[in-house]
Protein backbone atom coordinates (compact mmCIF):
# COMPACT_ATOMS: atom_id res chain seq x y z
CA UNK A 1 0.00 0.00 0.00
CA UNK A 2 1.23 3.38 -0.67
CA UNK A 3 2.48 5.37 2.14
CA UNK A 4 0.59 8.71 3.26
CA UNK A 5 3.34 10.90 2.08
CA UNK A 6 3.84 9.23 -1.10
CA UNK A 7 0.34 9.50 -1.89
CA UNK A 8 0.05 13.09 -0.74
CA UNK A 9 2.98 13.92 -3.06
CA UNK A 10 1.99 12.72 -6.41
CA UNK A 11 -1.61 13.95 -6.00
CA UNK A 12 -0.93 17.59 -5.20
CA UNK A 13 1.34 17.28 -7.99
CA UNK A 14 -1.99 16.54 -10.06
CA UNK A 15 -4.24 19.18 -8.04
CA UNK A 16 -1.91 21.65 -8.29
CA UNK A 17 -1.64 21.39 -12.06
CA UNK A 18 -5.56 21.77 -12.34
CA UNK A 19 -5.78 24.07 -9.85
CA UNK A 20 -3.63 26.53 -11.75
CA UNK A 21 -5.60 25.80 -15.14
CA UNK A 22 -8.66 26.56 -12.73
CA UNK A 23 -7.00 30.18 -11.42
CA UNK A 24 -5.39 31.32 -14.43
CA UNK A 25 -6.75 29.46 -17.99
CA UNK A 26 -10.64 29.66 -17.04
CA UNK A 27 -10.46 33.57 -17.16
CA UNK A 28 -10.89 35.79 -20.02
CA UNK A 29 -7.79 35.53 -22.25
CA UNK A 30 -6.39 38.80 -23.42
CA UNK A 31 -2.74 37.26 -24.83
CA UNK A 32 -2.75 37.12 -28.93
CA UNK A 33 0.22 35.10 -28.51
CA UNK A 34 -1.51 32.70 -26.06
CA UNK A 35 -4.60 32.28 -28.34
CA UNK A 36 -2.39 31.87 -31.67
CA UNK A 37 -0.69 28.70 -29.94
CA UNK A 38 -4.01 27.03 -28.98
CA UNK A 39 -5.66 27.67 -32.14
CA UNK A 40 -3.69 27.13 -34.78
CA UNK A 41 -0.51 24.94 -33.87
CA UNK A 42 2.92 24.98 -32.71
CA UNK A 43 4.54 25.93 -36.05
CA UNK A 44 2.58 28.77 -36.97
CA UNK A 45 2.59 30.37 -33.13
CA UNK A 46 6.50 30.15 -33.21
CA UNK A 47 6.78 31.97 -36.65
CA UNK A 48 4.39 34.85 -35.30
CA UNK A 49 5.75 34.92 -32.22
CA UNK A 50 9.45 34.79 -32.91
CA UNK A 51 9.74 34.96 -36.89
CA UNK A 52 11.34 31.16 -37.00
CA UNK A 53 11.02 29.21 -39.96
CA UNK A 54 9.06 26.20 -38.52
CA UNK A 55 8.30 22.73 -40.10
CA UNK A 56 5.16 20.55 -38.79
CA UNK A 57 5.13 16.77 -39.29
CA UNK A 58 3.08 13.49 -38.13
CA UNK A 59 4.99 10.79 -36.50
CA UNK A 60 2.84 7.87 -36.42
CA UNK A 61 4.01 4.74 -33.63
CA UNK A 62 3.79 0.67 -34.05
CA UNK A 63 0.63 1.02 -31.71
CA UNK A 64 -1.26 3.74 -34.11
CA UNK A 65 -1.01 6.85 -31.98
CA UNK A 66 -0.18 9.92 -34.37
CA UNK A 67 2.33 12.48 -32.96
CA UNK A 68 2.76 15.88 -33.99
CA UNK A 69 6.29 16.71 -34.36
CA UNK A 70 7.80 19.96 -35.61
CA UNK A 71 11.21 20.78 -36.86
CA UNK A 72 13.24 24.68 -36.98
CA UNK A 73 16.05 23.39 -39.57
CA UNK A 74 17.92 26.86 -39.23
CA UNK A 75 18.17 30.06 -37.04
CA UNK A 76 17.65 33.24 -38.35
CA UNK A 77 20.99 32.84 -39.75
CA UNK A 78 20.44 30.66 -42.44
CA UNK A 79 22.00 27.28 -43.10
CA UNK A 80 20.44 23.71 -43.86
CA UNK A 81 21.99 19.79 -42.84
CA UNK A 82 22.74 20.36 -39.22
CA UNK A 83 22.91 17.84 -36.55
CA UNK A 84 19.81 17.54 -35.12
CA UNK A 85 18.20 18.01 -31.75
CA UNK A 86 15.15 16.42 -30.26
CA UNK A 87 13.91 17.83 -27.53
CA UNK A 88 11.40 15.95 -25.03
CA UNK A 89 9.00 17.89 -22.50
CA UNK A 90 7.61 16.39 -18.88
CA UNK A 91 4.52 15.32 -18.19
CA UNK A 92 0.80 17.30 -18.13
CA UNK A 93 2.40 20.08 -20.73
CA UNK A 94 3.53 20.10 -24.54
CA UNK A 95 6.23 21.00 -27.41
CA UNK A 96 5.05 24.64 -26.67
CA UNK A 97 6.67 24.70 -23.14
CA UNK A 98 10.49 25.15 -25.16
CA UNK A 99 9.30 28.05 -27.32
CA UNK A 100 7.61 30.39 -24.24
CA UNK A 101 10.36 32.67 -23.64
CA UNK A 102 11.78 35.47 -26.22
CA UNK A 103 14.01 33.92 -29.02
CA UNK A 104 17.25 34.63 -27.01
CA UNK A 105 15.94 32.32 -23.83
CA UNK A 106 14.00 29.54 -25.07
CA UNK A 107 16.36 26.07 -25.92
CA UNK A 108 14.42 25.62 -29.13
CA UNK A 109 15.60 28.53 -30.92
CA UNK A 110 18.99 29.15 -29.41
CA UNK A 111 19.85 25.70 -30.20
CA UNK A 112 18.69 26.62 -34.22
CA UNK A 113 20.53 30.35 -34.22
CA UNK A 114 24.15 28.20 -32.79
CA UNK A 115 23.64 26.15 -36.14
CA UNK A 116 21.04 22.77 -34.68
CA UNK A 117 19.09 21.41 -36.66
CA UNK A 118 15.74 21.43 -33.79
CA UNK A 119 13.13 18.82 -33.33
CA UNK A 120 10.12 19.19 -31.15
CA UNK A 121 8.25 16.06 -30.12
CA UNK A 122 4.98 15.96 -28.75
CA UNK A 123 3.68 12.98 -26.80
CA UNK A 124 0.34 11.46 -27.11
CA UNK A 125 -2.93 12.99 -25.56
CA UNK A 126 -1.53 16.25 -25.74
CA UNK A 127 -3.29 18.65 -28.07
CA UNK A 128 -1.71 18.19 -31.10
CA UNK A 129 -0.87 14.46 -30.81
CA UNK A 130 -4.63 13.59 -30.16
CA UNK A 131 -4.59 11.27 -33.34
CA UNK A 132 -4.83 7.55 -34.00
CA UNK A 133 -5.09 5.40 -36.72
CA UNK A 134 -8.48 3.53 -35.26
CA UNK A 135 -9.32 5.23 -32.16
CA UNK A 136 -11.22 8.41 -31.64
CA UNK A 137 -9.74 10.59 -28.36
CA UNK A 138 -12.99 10.01 -26.84
CA UNK A 139 -13.29 6.74 -26.85
CA UNK A 140 -11.43 5.47 -23.45
CA UNK A 141 -9.42 2.50 -25.45
CA UNK A 142 -6.93 5.68 -26.20
CA UNK A 143 -6.29 6.13 -23.44
CA UNK A 144 -5.02 3.11 -22.37
CA UNK A 145 -1.28 2.93 -21.67
CA UNK A 146 1.26 4.48 -19.36
CA UNK A 147 5.02 5.82 -19.61
CA UNK A 148 6.19 2.30 -20.78
CA UNK A 149 4.35 2.75 -23.96
CA UNK A 150 6.34 5.98 -24.31
CA UNK A 151 9.33 4.21 -23.98
CA UNK A 152 8.37 1.20 -26.00
CA UNK A 153 6.47 3.26 -28.95
CA UNK A 154 6.99 7.45 -28.59
CA UNK A 155 10.46 7.99 -28.58
CA UNK A 156 11.36 5.12 -30.93
CA UNK A 157 8.98 6.59 -33.70
CA UNK A 158 10.23 9.37 -33.04
CA UNK A 159 14.19 9.11 -33.24
CA UNK A 160 13.51 6.42 -35.83
CA UNK A 161 12.14 9.62 -38.12
CA UNK A 162 14.15 12.04 -37.08
CA UNK A 163 17.10 9.94 -38.11
CA UNK A 164 15.48 8.61 -41.16
CA UNK A 165 14.78 12.59 -42.45
CA UNK A 166 18.36 13.53 -41.28
CA UNK A 167 20.57 10.11 -42.21
CA UNK A 168 22.26 11.77 -38.95
CA UNK A 169 22.95 10.59 -35.33
CA UNK A 170 20.81 13.10 -33.14
CA UNK A 171 21.80 14.84 -29.94
CA UNK A 172 18.12 14.39 -27.10
CA UNK A 173 17.31 16.82 -24.76
CA UNK A 174 14.72 15.89 -22.45
CA UNK A 175 13.09 17.82 -19.20
CA UNK A 176 11.36 16.09 -15.95
CA UNK A 177 9.37 12.84 -17.49
CA UNK A 178 11.24 13.15 -21.09
CA UNK A 179 14.39 12.06 -18.76
CA UNK A 180 12.72 8.96 -17.36
CA UNK A 181 11.30 7.90 -20.60
CA UNK A 182 15.44 8.75 -22.43
CA UNK A 183 16.78 6.30 -19.15
CA UNK A 184 14.64 3.73 -19.19
CA UNK A 185 14.56 3.64 -22.87
CA UNK A 186 18.30 3.78 -22.95
CA UNK A 187 18.14 0.65 -20.25
CA UNK A 188 16.85 -1.32 -22.71
CA UNK A 189 19.11 -0.46 -25.91
CA UNK A 190 16.13 0.97 -27.82
CA UNK A 191 18.02 3.29 -30.64
CA UNK A 192 20.86 3.70 -28.36
CA UNK A 193 22.75 3.52 -31.88
CA UNK A 194 20.68 6.43 -32.99
CA UNK A 195 21.64 8.68 -30.25
CA UNK A 196 24.71 10.73 -30.16
CA UNK A 197 24.11 12.47 -26.56
CA UNK A 198 21.57 13.07 -23.85
CA UNK A 199 21.20 16.20 -21.94
CA UNK A 200 18.66 15.47 -19.12
CA UNK A 201 17.65 18.62 -16.90
CA UNK A 202 15.63 17.70 -13.76
CA UNK A 203 16.31 14.28 -14.52
CA UNK A 204 13.35 11.94 -13.17
CA UNK A 205 13.92 8.33 -12.63
CA UNK A 206 13.22 8.00 -8.64
CA UNK A 207 10.58 9.92 -6.78
CA UNK A 208 11.10 8.76 -3.22
CA UNK A 209 11.69 12.25 -1.97
CA UNK A 210 9.40 14.29 -4.21
CA UNK A 211 7.86 16.94 -1.79
CA UNK A 212 5.66 19.63 -2.90
CA UNK A 213 3.84 22.27 -0.76
CA UNK A 214 0.19 20.72 -0.43
CA UNK A 215 1.66 17.61 0.45
CA UNK A 216 -0.31 17.39 3.78
CA UNK A 217 -3.32 18.54 2.58
CA UNK A 218 -3.41 16.14 -0.55
CA UNK A 219 -2.20 13.15 1.70
CA UNK A 220 -6.52 13.06 2.46
CA UNK A 221 -6.57 12.38 -1.29
CA UNK A 222 -4.71 9.11 -3.11
CA UNK A 223 -4.39 9.38 -6.60
CA UNK A 224 -5.33 5.83 -7.17
CA UNK A 225 -8.96 6.33 -6.41
CA UNK A 226 -9.37 8.91 -9.50
CA UNK A 227 -9.49 5.80 -11.60
CA UNK A 228 -12.18 3.83 -9.42
CA UNK A 229 -14.24 6.84 -7.66
CA UNK A 230 -14.67 9.26 -11.14
CA UNK A 231 -14.12 6.49 -13.98
CA UNK A 232 -12.21 8.37 -16.54
CA UNK A 233 -9.65 7.14 -18.86
CA UNK A 234 -8.53 10.37 -19.86
CA UNK A 235 -6.64 12.80 -17.12
CA UNK A 236 -7.68 16.22 -18.38
CA UNK A 237 -6.79 19.06 -16.18
CA UNK A 238 -9.05 21.51 -18.05
CA UNK A 239 -12.22 18.99 -17.50
CA UNK A 240 -14.82 19.70 -14.76
CA UNK A 241 -14.66 16.12 -13.54
CA UNK A 242 -10.99 16.71 -12.83
CA UNK A 243 -11.67 20.20 -11.94
CA UNK A 244 -14.37 19.75 -9.34
CA UNK A 245 -12.72 17.00 -8.09
CA UNK A 246 -9.11 18.07 -6.70
CA UNK A 247 -9.77 21.67 -6.79
CA UNK A 248 -11.83 21.83 -2.81
CA UNK A 249 -7.97 21.46 -2.36
CA UNK A 250 -7.23 25.07 -2.14
CA UNK A 251 -10.01 25.53 -0.01
CA UNK A 252 -7.83 24.90 3.05
CA UNK A 253 -6.38 27.95 4.37
CA UNK A 254 -2.71 27.07 5.07
CA UNK A 255 -2.69 26.67 0.94
CA UNK A 256 -1.37 29.19 -0.73
CA UNK A 257 -3.11 29.10 -4.33
CA UNK A 258 -2.11 32.50 -5.83
CA UNK A 259 1.56 30.82 -6.43
CA UNK A 260 0.73 27.07 -7.44
CA UNK A 261 3.91 27.26 -9.74
CA UNK A 262 6.26 27.85 -6.54
CA UNK A 263 4.12 25.12 -4.48
CA UNK A 264 4.07 22.29 -7.24
CA UNK A 265 7.89 22.73 -8.92
CA UNK A 266 9.68 24.19 -5.90
CA UNK A 267 11.19 28.24 -5.25
CA UNK A 268 12.08 29.02 -9.20
CA UNK A 269 14.39 31.86 -8.60
CA UNK A 270 14.41 33.18 -12.25
CA UNK A 271 10.85 33.54 -14.17
CA UNK A 272 9.30 36.15 -15.99
CA UNK A 273 5.96 37.31 -15.50
CA UNK A 274 5.23 37.31 -18.81
CA UNK A 275 6.69 34.06 -19.30
CA UNK A 276 4.54 32.71 -16.19
CA UNK A 277 1.33 34.02 -17.81
CA UNK A 278 1.71 32.66 -21.37
CA UNK A 279 2.90 29.17 -19.86
CA UNK A 280 -0.51 29.02 -17.75
CA UNK A 281 -2.65 30.06 -20.63
CA UNK A 282 -1.42 27.03 -22.81
CA UNK A 283 -0.66 24.82 -20.04
CA UNK A 284 -1.42 22.02 -18.72
CA UNK A 285 -2.15 19.26 -21.57
CA UNK A 286 -4.19 16.11 -20.79
CA UNK A 287 -2.53 12.35 -20.01
CA UNK A 288 -3.86 8.91 -19.06
CA UNK A 289 -5.08 8.43 -15.99
CA UNK A 290 -3.47 4.93 -15.99
CA UNK A 291 0.06 6.98 -16.69
CA UNK A 292 -0.35 8.83 -13.56
CA UNK A 293 -1.29 5.70 -11.88
CA UNK A 294 1.67 4.35 -13.29
CA UNK A 295 3.81 7.53 -11.59
CA UNK A 296 1.93 6.12 -8.21
CA UNK A 297 3.10 3.11 -8.50
CA UNK A 298 6.71 4.47 -8.47
CA UNK A 299 6.44 6.67 -5.92
CA UNK A 300 5.18 3.47 -4.12
CA UNK A 301 7.89 1.15 -4.87
CA UNK A 302 10.78 2.93 -4.63
CA UNK A 303 11.80 1.36 -8.27
CA UNK A 304 11.50 1.66 -12.20
CA UNK A 305 9.40 -0.86 -12.84
CA UNK A 306 6.91 -1.52 -15.86
CA UNK A 307 2.87 -1.13 -14.87
CA UNK A 308 2.25 -3.49 -12.48
CA UNK A 309 -1.84 -4.48 -13.48
CA UNK A 310 -2.60 -5.27 -9.38
CA UNK A 311 -2.47 -8.91 -9.59
CA UNK A 312 -0.43 -11.53 -9.81
CA UNK A 313 -2.80 -13.39 -12.72
CA UNK A 314 -2.89 -10.05 -14.85
CA UNK A 315 0.96 -9.45 -14.76
CA UNK A 316 1.60 -12.85 -15.39
CA UNK A 317 -0.60 -12.63 -18.78
CA UNK A 318 1.02 -9.35 -19.77
CA UNK A 319 4.50 -9.97 -18.76
CA UNK A 320 4.99 -13.68 -17.96
CA UNK A 321 6.00 -13.27 -14.39
CA UNK A 322 4.01 -12.74 -11.75
CA UNK A 323 5.65 -9.13 -10.84
CA UNK A 324 6.18 -6.40 -13.55
CA UNK A 325 9.86 -6.23 -15.09
CA UNK A 326 12.07 -3.59 -13.65
CA UNK A 327 14.05 -1.04 -15.64
CA UNK A 328 17.90 -1.74 -14.74
CA UNK A 329 19.46 2.04 -15.27
CA UNK A 330 22.57 0.36 -15.22
CA UNK A 331 22.25 -1.21 -18.41
CA UNK A 332 22.43 2.13 -20.10
CA UNK A 333 25.64 1.96 -22.28
CA UNK A 334 28.65 3.19 -20.06
CA UNK A 335 29.87 5.16 -23.29
CA UNK A 336 26.85 6.77 -23.86
CA UNK A 337 27.62 10.51 -23.91
CA UNK A 338 24.78 11.84 -20.60
CA UNK A 339 24.41 15.11 -19.53
CA UNK A 340 22.71 15.74 -16.22
CA UNK A 341 21.82 19.04 -14.66
CA UNK A 342 19.39 19.07 -11.63
CA UNK A 343 18.75 21.96 -9.04
CA UNK A 344 18.71 22.37 -5.13
CA UNK A 345 15.32 23.68 -4.70
CA UNK A 346 13.65 21.54 -7.09
CA UNK A 347 10.35 19.73 -5.46
CA UNK A 348 9.82 17.18 -8.34
CA UNK A 349 13.48 16.08 -9.32
CA UNK A 350 14.34 15.87 -5.24
CA UNK A 351 18.49 16.31 -5.45
CA UNK A 352 18.48 12.70 -3.02
CA UNK A 353 16.75 11.13 -5.68
CA UNK A 354 19.08 12.40 -8.02
CA UNK A 355 21.43 11.05 -6.33
CA UNK A 356 20.23 7.47 -5.95
CA UNK A 357 19.93 7.89 -9.93
CA UNK A 358 23.85 9.07 -10.47
CA UNK A 359 24.58 5.90 -8.20
CA UNK A 360 22.82 3.71 -10.86
CA UNK A 361 25.58 5.43 -13.19
CA UNK A 362 28.34 5.08 -11.34
CA UNK A 363 30.21 2.55 -13.79
CA UNK A 364 29.61 4.89 -16.51
CA UNK A 365 32.51 6.08 -18.55
CA UNK A 366 34.04 9.22 -16.61
CA UNK A 367 34.86 11.22 -19.69
CA UNK A 368 31.36 10.37 -21.07
CA UNK A 369 29.02 11.46 -17.99
CA UNK A 370 28.85 15.61 -17.35
CA UNK A 371 26.98 16.49 -14.15
CA UNK A 372 25.69 19.88 -12.96
CA UNK A 373 24.30 20.55 -10.09
CA UNK A 374 22.86 24.49 -9.55
CA UNK A 375 21.70 25.04 -6.13
CA UNK A 376 19.20 28.49 -6.67
CA UNK A 377 17.68 26.34 -9.71
CA UNK A 378 14.13 24.80 -9.05
CA UNK A 379 12.14 22.25 -11.71
CA UNK A 380 10.90 25.52 -14.28
CA UNK A 381 14.16 27.34 -14.12
CA UNK A 382 15.35 25.31 -16.61
CA UNK A 383 12.52 25.31 -19.01
CA UNK A 384 11.82 28.90 -18.81
CA UNK A 385 14.51 30.53 -16.61
CA UNK A 386 15.99 33.96 -17.76
CA UNK A 387 18.99 32.85 -16.62
CA UNK A 388 19.24 29.22 -18.15
CA UNK A 389 20.53 30.11 -21.51
CA UNK A 390 23.85 31.49 -19.32
CA UNK A 391 23.73 28.96 -16.89
CA UNK A 392 22.74 25.14 -18.49
CA UNK A 393 22.39 25.91 -21.86
CA UNK A 394 25.51 27.10 -23.04
CA UNK A 395 27.29 24.07 -21.08
CA UNK A 396 24.46 21.94 -22.99
CA UNK A 397 25.90 23.30 -26.50
CA UNK A 398 29.73 23.19 -25.20
CA UNK A 399 28.66 19.00 -24.10
CA UNK A 400 26.88 18.63 -27.71
CA UNK A 401 30.35 19.98 -29.21
CA UNK A 402 32.75 17.34 -27.20
CA UNK A 403 30.88 14.87 -28.21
Amino acid sequence: MMSLQASSNLTACLALVVLTYSHHALAETTNDQANTAQSTGICYAAEIMHGYKCQEYDVTTADGYILSLQRFPQGKTGGSNKQPVLLQHGVLVDGMTWLFNPANQSLALILADNGYDVWIANTRGTRYSRRHVSLDSSNPDYWDWTWDALVAHDLPATIDFVYEQTGQKLHYVGHSLGTLVALTSFSEGKHVDKVKSAALLSPIAYLNHMTTALGVLAARAFVGEITTIAGFAEFNPKGEPVANFLKVLCLDPQVNCLDLITALTGKNCCLNTTTVDLFLKNEPQSTATKNLVHLAQTIRDGRLAKYDYGSTDFNQKHYGDSQPPVYNLSNIPHDLPLFLSYGGQDSLSDVKDVEKLLDNLKLHDVDKINIQYIEDFAHSDFILGTTAKDIVYNQIMAFFKRH
